[in-house]
């Protein structure tokens, strides 16, 4: 029995039909522009394409008419440094864009980092301060210099009058009705 096909239906949508496009990394792809554009701005580069111009324009200038490629005008030549540059400068700016991101990205974790520094300074400066108030209410070593030499000379004053008391009061007699003194 041969397979009859459905016909379409009205009533039903159609499965979309898609262009299967081939799939590509885009990390890979960016990393492989940033390569690119990183070569393009060395001097080596520089050096290399004016190496390669000048042999094509020496090339298409002095060699017989039968083996040039390119006349005079340098038409083919500007065509490829046309095409060179019509794909290095989207490369460039998708190599901008990833070193932005980049940029981006590390701004936002030095800002975290920077609010958490703040905030644990703001709190360190709370405890100094709370620390403060509190020896404050603290005797401190030099207030207690100071009174341990307020009183040792408070000491030594009240010595002093006490000698000078002693000095001023005579001795007395011994009670001749006592009988019980030496």
């Amino acid at each position: 029995m041969a397979e009859t096909r459905r016909p379409d239906r009205l009533d039903q949508p159609r499965e979309p039909r898609r262009v299967r496009l081939p799939r590509f990394n885009p990390e890979a792809f960016g990393q492989w522009s940033e390569a690119i554009a990183r070569y393009m701005g060395t001097a080596k580069f520089l050096v290399y394409m004016t190496v390669v111009i000048l042999l094509w324009i020496g090339w298409n200038a002095l060699a017989p008419a039968n083996l040039r490629f390119d006349p005079y005008t340098f038409t083919f030549l500007t065509l490829m440094l046309s095409l060179q540059a019509s794909y290095a400068a989207p490369l460039i700016l998708l190599a901008q864009n990833r070193q932005a991101d980049r940029d981006r990205l590390g701004l936002e974790h030095d800002r975290r980092r920077a609010d958490a520094q703040k905030a644990d300074t703001e709190y360190l400066a709370r405890e100094i301060a709370a620390l403060r108030i509190a020896l404050g209410e603290v005797a401190t070593r030099d207030f207690v210099r100071s009174e341990l030499q307020r009183l040792s000379e408070e000491i030594a004053e009240s010595q002093k009058r006490a000698r000078k008391a002693k000095k001023k009061v005579p001795s007395e007699p011994y009670d001749e009705l006592d009988t019980d003194g030496p």
